[in-house]
């Protein structure tokens, strides 16, 4: 156990360090009723979040739920009645990455934290270059590179110092570690604090929510560092202990590209962990990580769920955006594709079966991206 008031980072042991609340006591007030009468934010999730004074600490930009949106017709394209996706494009700076931002340096600027670093593939930068404006603190990014030029604009609007590396995020940690030794601030990386992840899970809050606390027999995620995935099933147990969902699992898929597939790699093999993935390379640039720091935790998520890990080729990550745009109106991010793409195979191998209701995350708005994009 660590002392909940004072800034960490890792366990002595390496791992992450994971929030933990009076599961009894926030669930005497986070009841349907009390939510009915709350805003449809994520704030709404305030006993399950680690601010103490939240309406003095809290850094806001606008954190509205997000929508669940079917899709139909690729749905029946492909075999899947009940097919829908979470778009979280709709998020303030365009990307899941919000949430993280907002919870991860409201607690920050709770424990009196004025700057921070952290490496970037590109959204998470945009997101916590921006709530770290907001919050009067001074924004440290590292960033491939490589990484869509919309980034660096991103994060150069806000103020943010921005240093660029060749190489892939690992690279961009490796510099990011150094620029902590040296300036002594607060490091901000995925999961090397503890408070990212609690921004994330209300991702899984809201997934509840939105299906009357049912929830969807599949969730498809797009797998870098996998702090979603994490957060999703920590939320949900969450939600199962104080008795506003039951006890059951959607089987959680972390979607990965052929190109970068570490997690997936691992989960064949029955491994616990995963190894570094060299020369990593895909078009869908935010899940480009060789090595997560919490790929155990990512692993265990599936295990957990009898979910699976999946990777899926470039090019169908490519035609899979085309062919949702054109069937749905519904322009995803590369990453979001893949989760599309993933299913399509899953429910032609029977892996996804006749009648589930199958969730997938889109993590950023694909206008973002590179809309004329194709595989190498």
């Amino acid at each position: 156990m660590h002392p909940a008031d004072a800034v960490a980072h890792l366990c002595t042991c390496g791992a992450p360090l994971l929030a933990r609340y009076d599961l009894a006591r926030a669930g005497a007030t986070l009841t349907r009723d009390a939510l009915s009468t709350r805003a449809w934010d994520l704030w709404r999730y305030a006993e399950l979040l680690p601010i103490r004074d939240l309406p003095r600490n809290a850094v806001k930009l606008g954190e509205t739920v997000t929508p669940i949106v079917p899709l139909a017709n690729i749905g029946e394209a492909i075999g899947i009645e009940a097919l829908s996706v979470k778009d979280e494009g709709t998020l303030p700076t365009g990307s899941f990455k919000a949430r993280g931002a907002a919870v991860g340096l409201s607690r920050a600027r709770e424990l009196g934290v004025k700057e921070f670093a952290m490496p970037t593939n590109g959204n998470a930068g945009g997101a916590w270059a921006a709530y770290g404006r907001r919050a009067g603190m001074r924004a440290h990014l590292v960033m491939p590179r490589g990484a869509p030029l919309i980034h660096r604009h991103e994060c150069a609007a806000v103020g943010a110092s921005l240093t660029l590396v060749d190489g892939v995020l690992a690279d961009a940690g490796r510099r990011c570690s150094e620029i902590v030794r040296e300036m002594g601030m607060y490091d901000a990386s995925t999961l090397r604090e503890p408070y990212r992840i609690e921004g994330k899970k209300t991702l899984g809050f809201e997934i509840a929510e939105q299906g009357a606390w049912e929830v969807p027999d599949v969730i498809l995620y797009p797998t870098g560092g996998g702090v979603g995935m994490i957060g999703i099933i920590k939320a949900l147990h969450e939600l199962i202990e104080i008795g506003l969902i039951a006890d059951r699992l959607p089987r959680m898929v972390a979607v990965q590209s052929a190109g970068c597939a570490p997690i997936v790699r691992a989960f064949e093999s029955g491994a616990r962990e995963s190894q570094f993935w060299n020369d990593a390379k895909t078009v869908a640039y935010g899940i480009t990580v060789p090595k997560a720091l919490g790929d155990f935790l990512v692993l265990d998520a599936v295990y957990e769920s009898g979910g699976c890990a999946l990777a899926v080729e470039d090019d169908a990550i490519v035609r899979m955006r085309k062919r949702v745009a054109e069937s749905e109106g519904v322009i995803l991010c590369l990453e979001g594709a893949a989760t599309i793409a993933a299913a399509d195979q899953l429910r032609a191998s029977g892996w996804i079966r006749e009648g589930e209701r199958v969730l997938a995350i889109n993590t950023a708005n694909g206008l973002k991206g590179d809309l004329t994009a194709s595989a190498p």
